[in-house]
């Protein structure tokens, strides 16, 4: 059966998308501050694929966070409108935000209804009366820079969890490698999964597995499906298209197609 035709491009590949370092302050929070601006005389929904991060987006004036998805999310862009970001380092979110990513997967939620409206003025207000993208960005980096508790450091097994189940541990059976490497229970392994990504291990070794995918076939745009498919640790092609197919809800070929655009 043909791919059915799919209209919405990738969220990085819709107009202008950058990422940057974060500044020095907040290092030990976010991993990475992106701007996404939406090209001048189109809008629309964007896919918006699972990474199993947390963002901090300011969009539309609110200030919202973007919790862990398990399948694409499709936000609406308006024409030439600006999105800002700062991605939560892994581990990291639930410290800084007070609450288990469990109860934010699938969900964007203002901030105001975790933290005080009273709280947010300070950062939300300033950002609106700049002008320069880049003015938004320094207002946002210096308004989350005051809100971070003095102490939300990610959680080191979360850290690592992320780093090896992204790396890929070339086993059959990962998740039991994971918990020996880690040395804790399958119990403390499942709650603490569920506190800092939202679900359990098994869900973020397939979410890592398809971004490694994504990653290796951007820098190969020539190879093939099942070449991808093998260097990324699905078992075949088959694997590799049911997996996309299921956090994508678009084929393989799909998939790449707008990886292309």
């Amino acid at each position: 059966m043909k791919d059915k035709p799919v209209t919405n491009p990738v969220a990085d590949q819709a107009g202008f998308y950058r990422e940057f370092a974060p500044p020095i302050a907040l290092r030990g929070h976010f991993q990475c501050v992106w701007i996404n601006r939406a090209a001048a005389t189109s809008g629309g929904p964007v896919d918006v694929v699972p990474d199993g991060c947390v963002d901090l987006v300011w969009r539309g004036g609110r200030l919202l966070v973007a919790g862990p998805d398990i399948t694409v999310a499709r936000p609406v862009l308006a024409a030439g409108s600006i999105v800002l970001g700062a991605r939560f380092r892994a581990g990291a979110a639930a410290r800084w935000l007070g609450l288990p990513m469990s109860e934010l997967v699938g969900r964007s939620v203002d901030l105001a209804g975790i933290w005080s409206a009273r709280r947010l003025r300070d950062v939300v207000e300033p950002i609106a009366d700049t002008v320069s993208t880049g003015q938004k960005a320094r207002s946002l980096l210096d308004g989350i820079a005051a809100l971070s508790p003095p102490d939300g450091s990610p959680d080191p097994v979360a850290e690592r969890m992320f780093a090896w189940l992204g790396e890929g541990l070339g086993a059959e059976e990962p998740i039991t490698v994971l918990r020996e490497r880690l040395d804790i229970s399958e119990r403390t392994l499942l709650r603490r999964s569920h506190e800092h990504f939202g679900y359990g291990p098994k869900m973020l070794d397939r979410i890592l597995r398809f971004q490694r995918f994504q990653a290796m076939a951007r820098r190969s745009p020539r190879a093939s499906l099942a070449a991808l498919a093998a260097e990324a640790g699905f078992a075949d092609q088959a694997h590799l298209n049911r997996e996309v197919q299921s956090l994508c809800v678009m084929s393989a070929g799909a998939f790449l197609r707008q990886l292309s655009r």
